[in-house]
């Protein structure tokens, strides 16, 4: 785990419970997310039982949603913390602590992974990196789905990531095009995206994008 990936384990450790508390539920009204993590376990290796990796699962949400679906699931955190908050509250699904440069899973066992607002505290040379390791993890054919803060053109922002104070940690807001562009070396090829603008009580745009790992 490098320095910056243990600084933000701390961060949000220092922060579990509130999270905990301020986010439940929030992942049940996105029906735009919830329709894409539909495309994703819809994956043939998800289809053929393999599990979908939630990683960056913070206290779960997503984890025991798909657990809720029937689908196994493995929820992984950086944080300590965080992971003592999802299985207090979702005592029936799997969580482990990990880092997404060093994932502790076999290759090719997962059949999707959900990387919900998970790259975004990484350093922008640490991504193609990442995105090799998730690629590693994923059998042939399965999906992967990201989900982040998109470049923000009414702050000037234009082909590169910007970092800006996240509540937490520094994070980085990514151009779409630009975070696209990396998936094609890690395996990857792209599905489907999206962009909204940001809702009530969010600063940026949020984008989603889709992919699939090579066969």
């Amino acid at each position: 785990m490098t320095d910056n990936q243990s600084g933000v384990g701390q961060a949000y450790d220092a922060v579990a419970e509130l999270y905990a508390t301020l986010f439940t539920g929030e992942l049940a009204s996105r029906d735009d997310e919830l329709a894409l993590i539909g495309e994703l376990v819809a994956a043939p290796p998800v289809v053929g039982g393999r599990p979908v990796g939630d990683l960056g699962c913070g206290p779960g949400e997503a984890t025991a949603l798909l657990g809720g679906l029937g689908i196994p699931a493995v929820g992984l955190d950086l944080s300590a913390g965080m992971l003592a908050q999802a299985r207090r509250h979702r005592p029936d699904e799997s969580f482990v602590r990990g880092c997404l440069l060093a994932l502790p899973f076999a290759d090719a066992s997962l059949g999707a992974v959900l990387a919900r607002y998970s790259l975004i505290h990484l350093q922008p040379a640490e991504l193609p990196a990442a995105l090799a390791e998730l690629r590693r993890v994923l059998a042939p054919g399965g999906r992967l789905l990201l989900g982040f803060f998109a470049a923000d053109p009414a702050l000037g922002d234009s082909d590169r990531p910007v970092p800006f104070d996240h509540k937490v940690a520094t994070a980085h807001r990514w151009p779409v095009d630009t975070l696209a562009a990396l998936l094609p070396a890690a395996g990857f090829t792209e599905t489907a995206r999206t962009v909204r603008q940001p809702g009530p009580g969010e600063r940026h745009p949020q984008a989603t994008l889709l992919a699939e790992a090579a066969s």
